[in-house]
């Protein structure tokens, strides 16, 4: 007679259903984009029949299923990278973390084999893709945006934005934008939809969990990018003089579509601090910078969110915008001020719409792209390697078999792309072919030898550059301490150890799938380096983090997919509880590392290196508020001492430099205001004349806050 099975009987069979390997990942792909990962969850009610066949015998034992190899993948590489992490007082050795990780490596090809630990699957999507098999919507107005692009670039001679040059320019980029837009089948009335909104008579707002979840994100990201802005880092370098300098040119009334001052810079920054100075009123200081910069790698991060939920789903993307929201790396270029996070700013809105247009063939993504091509080329110097890396993007798209069916039709994209991106460029493409050596100044002066000979042979210092740079991500960051913590990881562990990882699943994906984003993924990393691999006259500027940004963008991809690998290889054994605790553990540690390396480490590192202008500058702003007098505040420039222009804008009086040369101390004699004199303390010749013509004056010592930064202060009382 059947006997009814007992609770013993249903806990072990469900034991062995959890001790089951992953099923196929084939049988597992979910449409990208349109659901979320889900956790593993069980009935709370027991079954009422016979389980199942396959339920253990009586007398089998009870097995309890635990992802040890899982976890010692991770743990083998959590010791491989802090192996590699600098110690003070003992010197790192490369040989143990490197074995350890190719140990883990070899653990997660077997894990991966198993279906124990992979990426998850690519599916292509079929939700919202365009039938649409017209290339060109309006001929008359393609004709007329190249009338109005040919007229723009012959009114750009001269070098300076005006209303007919700008006004023709923006007409072209219109009428082209305008031939090969589809309009929508779906057309969405805002307006109406804002008015009812507003004037509904009671408003309900609710959030789910993904919703809360991206908040908390949101949140953690505005702290590490906000939080001790105007200290972390606290003062500026001559790079930011030449920037403010230009700036207020344009707040002046000029318009350069190439700025010449400095080796020459790409317009976007300045107009961008100019109009943040207008709206915010915050004045040429180096909070006008910094707000325009922090907001470039905020809305960075934002499409690099936006391309790991397009390739990877909801967790993917939420992973990618937290791990790169908290890295020090992107944190500290865009906390500098400087041109930096544009790179990824235009880079990653034009690869997160060419994948889109790619995935829906549509062309006005591909539209998109163009325009964040062209932008992205007004930035900043190191993104013309962009246009390279987006061609191979979408020759490899053609070389494999997702583009089946739709090659024709990506040729034509990629001619939207190009035609598209040209004329946004047009503006710097006059100006290069009028001053050629002036737009190319700087890349030149480090590929070539237009400013120092080679060191050795090129291709020698090449493969040299590209293993520092390749290493950088575990090991050696570089020695450029204006925008890093020199010599160590540009990771931290946790986001190191999953980058390192993810690089070994994505190439065992790659060989299972053959999909073209995974190769294109890898490929672009070392491509999108190149900017500072290239950097051949001057080699001990590579690695650096700033002419890398770009390559933030397939590195966080490839850590939110590995950290997404691996939260699914615990939800196959776990339940849903255990694994939000590992996962929130793993993250609370990338945290509280990466804040330690931006507010602790960099601040105190900046600080001894840099020259405290700041406080200079505040000794000429309260000798100006006693006396009134701001002509008759000096400071006598010293051998790689500061910049005495950065002196005036701490003070308060931009586009000023009070600069005196010693022999020139003499003239200030005529002059019978107060007079003050700032002096290093080594230039005991200036010290000495001025005590000696005037011999009423009082010499003080000021003592930084930093260590050996004193600064001497002579006072003249009026006569």
């Amino acid at each position: 007679m059947d006997q009814e099975p007992s609770v013993l009987d249903y806990v072990k069979a469900r034991m062995r259903n959890w001790s089951r390997q992953v099923s196929d990942s084939n049988a597992e792909a979910q449409e990208i984009g349109t659901k979320e990962p889900e956790f593993l969850t069980e009935s709370a009610e027991l079954p009422t029949a016979v389980v199942s066949t396959e339920s253990a015998p009586i007398d089998s034992p009870l097995r309890f299923s635990f992802p040890w190899r899982v976890l010692l993948v991770l743990i083998l590489g959590l010791v491989a990278q802090l192996s590699l992490e600098p110690h003070q007082g003992s010197e790192r050795s490369w040989q143990t973390g490197f074995f350890l990780y190719i140990l883990a490596s070899l653990i997660l090809i077997g894990m991966n084999w198993r279906q124990e630990w992979v990426f998850q699957p690519w599916v292509m999507p079929e939700y919202g893709i365009s039938d649409d098999t017209k290339f060109l919507r309006s001929s008359v107005a393609f004709i007329v945006s190249l009338v109005f692009a040919l007229m723009a670039f012959w009114a750009f001679g001269g070098g300076q934005f005006n209303f007919l040059n700008f006004s023709l320019w923006l007409a072209a980029i219109v009428t082209m934008i305008s031939a090969f837009w589809r309009p929508s089948d779906h057309r969405v009335n805002w307006g109406g939809r804002i008015r009812d909104f507003i004037f509904r008579p009671q408003w309900n707002i609710s959030f789910n969990r993904s919703t809360l979840l991206f908040l908390a994100v949101v949140g953690l990201i505005l702290f590490f990018r906000t939080y001790q802005l105007l200290d972390v880092p606290a003062e500026m370098t001559s790079d930011h003089a030449e920037k403010l300098y230009d700036v207020g040119d344009v707040l002046n009334g000029q318009r350069p579509i190439f700025f010449e001052r400095n080796t020459g810079r790409e317009f976007f920054q300045f107009y961008l601090t100019a109009a943040i100075i207008s709206l915010f009123k915050t004045g040429l200081t180096y909070l006008s910078l910094k707000i325009g910069t922090v907001l470039a790698g905020l809305v960075a991060a934002f499409y690099i969110y936006l391309l790991g939920k397009e390739i990877g789903g909801m967790r993917v993307g939420l992973l990618v915008l937290a791990f790169v929201g908290i890295a020090y790396w992107p944190n500290i270029f865009s906390r500098y001020g400087l041109r930096f996070p544009l790179y990824p700013l235009f880079y990653a809105p034009a690869l997160y719409y060419l994948v889109r247009g790619l995935n829906m063939r549509n062309r006005n993504y591909f539209l998109l792209t163009g325009l964040c091509l062209g932008l992205g080329l007004h930035g900043y110097s190191p993104f013309r390697i962009v246009p390279f890396v987006i061609l191979l993007a979408i020759g490899l798209y053609l070389l494999h078999k997702q583009s089946e069916g739709y090659r024709l039709q990506t040729a034509w994209g990629l001619f939207v792309i190009v035609i598209l991106a040209l004329i946004v460029f047009l503006p710097l493409l006059r100006y290069l072919t009028e001053h050629p050596d002036i737009v190319l100044y700087r890349t030149m002066t480090r590929m070539g030898d237009w400013e120092r000979p080679l060191s050795g042979e090129i291709w020698q210092i090449f493969w040299g550059n590209v293993r520092n740079s390749l290493t950088m991500f575990g090991w050696d960051d570089g020695e450029i301490w204006t925008i890093s913590i020199t010599h160590r990881p540009a990771l931290d562990v946790v986001t190191a150890v999953f980058f390192h990882l993810g690089v070994v699943l994505l190439i065992l994906r790659y060989i299972r799938q053959r999909h073209w984003f995974d190769l294109f993924t890898l490929i672009s990393i070392p491509m999108l380096m190149m900017p500072s691999i290239l950097s051949l006259a001057f080699p001990n500027e590579n690695p650096a983090l700033n002419r890398s940004a770009g390559a933030i963008v397939p590195v966080f991809l490839i850590v939110g997919l590995a950290m997404d690998g691996f939260l699914k290889a615990l939800e196959n054994v776990w339940n849903k509880r255990a694994v939000w605790a590992v996962g929130i553990f793993l993250l609370a540690w990338a945290s509280l590392q990466n804040y330690d390396l931006v507010f602790n480490q960099y601040r105190k590192s900046y600080n001894g290196s840099s020259l405290n202008t700041t406080e200079l500058g505040e000794v000429v702003h309260n000798f100006v508020e006693l006396t009134g007098s701001v002509d008759t505040a000096w400071t006598v420039p010293y051998p790689y001492w500061v910049d005495t222009r950065l002196v005036m804008f701490n003070a308060g009086f931009p586009m000023r430099d009070n600069a005196i040369r010693p022999d020139s101390l003499q003239t200030t004699l005529a002059d019978p205001h107060p007079k003050l004199f700032i002096i290093n303390p080594n230039d005991l010749a200036s010290m000495d004349t001025l005590q000696s013509i005037y011999p009423n004056g009082s010499l003080t010592k000021y003592t930084s806050k930093y260590p050996d930064k004193d600064f001497m202060i002579f006072l003249v009382p009026a006569r």
